[in-house]
């Protein structure tokens, strides 16, 4: 049976090449909008291709190619499935405020620069080398694994991992393991959901001087607006195991996210992301449209969030509301097998043992967990993710791929 030590003197040795797959991964460009993955989808086939290992290609949308690997173990057991997405976030204004090349992958000093490298490539990547030393061994373990390398994440997956999961069950496993950004402290069990709703107000319009005649669309948004806020007010109940977890965790999610992440982990927050009315100085308007970006916690539903909107909302007779998206909150046991197995690997590795947390954004991990299915993430720091001059450090990208692989060969280890 091989060990530890065998494995990681694998990922040692095989240094120059992880370093160079990142690089290149990161020049294969995936913006999601508008979504066109294939370049990258060809150069994570080309190197399974290599290693000599079986794929499918299942593409819902041609431009956003899927792949997915599976092989048996040695023995009967359970079936853990890796999962990384392909796609990025777009680059902003021509790349205005990075100081790299936002698709150059270059290397300086330590760090690996460019989108996508930390959401999520960094964790793909890790995804792709874990299957890869897993199926050198494959007759040492016990049970089945699968990669799952999609497209389409960055819109909420409709043409990638949910796909896979409504038409493809035998992606579905016993746990999931997935390396979205989340710093090498923290390792997350849950995650908040995003509700998004755009609201429309109608009113008669005037000229800007006669403000006795109309209503104005705009302040009667801005109201409604500040009085969403109401919905902060809401208190999720929640099993005492996932409290306590979540009050234990606070502190790792300032750590990672920012100061003040914690606070706002078990809270329904609000976002005003766009506002819309008017057509000149000096008219009253008559129209005005915003999207609200509402974030409900695990144990805030959706139904507790529209109800104290519609009680809102009477106070408002000129507008109307219309939902766009909706992904519920998600949680597993933090107790799970599949995190226990990652808390422990690193603490063997670094000496420190990484705090289960809740996310504030969301991952495809979702998806597994809405079938009650444990999917665990652990990544790297999200340095400049969504911004510019996103990054990761080598050591740390290497760190991430110890962890996956060395927690996938465990927990397929045992019967």
């Amino acid at each position: 049976m091989i060990t530890h030590t065998e494995l990681l003197n694998w990922i040692e040795r095989d240094r120059a090449e992880l370093i160079d797959f990142l690089r290149n991964f990161v020049r294969q460009k995936g913006p999601n909008p508008p979504g066109d993955t294939r370049s990258t989808g060809a150069f994570v086939a080309r190197y399974l291709e290599q290693q000599g290992l079986p794929y499918r290609i299942i593409s819902p949308h041609p431009e956003m190619p899927n792949i997915v690997a599976s092989f048996d173990g040695g023995a009967p057991g359970r079936h853990l499935v890796l999962n990384g997405h392909m796609d990025v976030f777009p680059v902003a204004d021509g790349g205005l405020g990075w100081t790299r090349d936002p698709w150059g992958g270059e290397l300086v000093d330590g760090k690996i620069y460019g989108r996508g490298v930390a959401d999520m490539k960094c964790g793909t990547a890790a995804s792709i080398f874990t299957y890869v030393y897993m199926s050198r061994i494959r007759d040492q373990l016990k049970g089945r694994l699968t990669l799952t390398a999609v497209s389409d994440e960055e819109t909420f997956g409709p043409n990638g991992s949910r796909y896979l999961m409504e038409h493809h069950p035998e992606v579905h496993g016993d746990a999931m393991l997935n390396g979205e950004p989340s710093g090498p402290y923290s390792v997350r069990f849950g995650e908040k959901g995003p509700l998004w709703l755009e609201f429309t107000v109608l009113t008669r319009g005037a000229h800007g001087a006669y403000t006795h005649a109309s209503k104005s669309a705009t302040k009667t948004a801005m109201a409604l607006a500040a009085a969403l806020e109401q919905l902060t007010a809401l208190v999720p109940v929640l099993p005492d195991h996932v409290r306590q977890a979540i009050d234990a965790g606070r502190a790792a999610m300032d750590r990672v996210m920012g100061a003040g992440a914690g606070a706002i982990v078990d809270q329904v927050t609000l976002n005003i992301g766009t506002l819309r009315g008017g057509v000149k100085v000096n008219m009253v308007p008559s129209s005005a449209t915003f999207e609200a970006d509402i974030r409900m916690p695990v144990g805030i539903s959706r139904e507790q969030v529209l109800a104290v909107i519609e009680r809102i909302m009477k106070d408002f007779p000129e507008a109307s509301v219309k939902e766009t998206n909706c992904n519920l909150a998600s949680w597993v046991d933090p107790r799970s097998e599949i995190i226990e197995t990652v808390q422990n690997t690193v603490e063997k590795l670094r000496g420190f043992r990484p705090t289960a947390i809740v996310s504030l954004g969301g991952t495809d991990a979702r998806l597994w967990r809405y079938r009650n299915i444990p999917a665990c993430v652990y990544g790297p720091y999200p340095h400049g993710m969504g911004s510019h001059d996103e990054h990761v450090e080598v050591e740390e990208f290497l760190h991430v791929v110890r962890t996956h692989a060395l927690s996938a060969f465990d927990y397929l280890s045992r019967a």
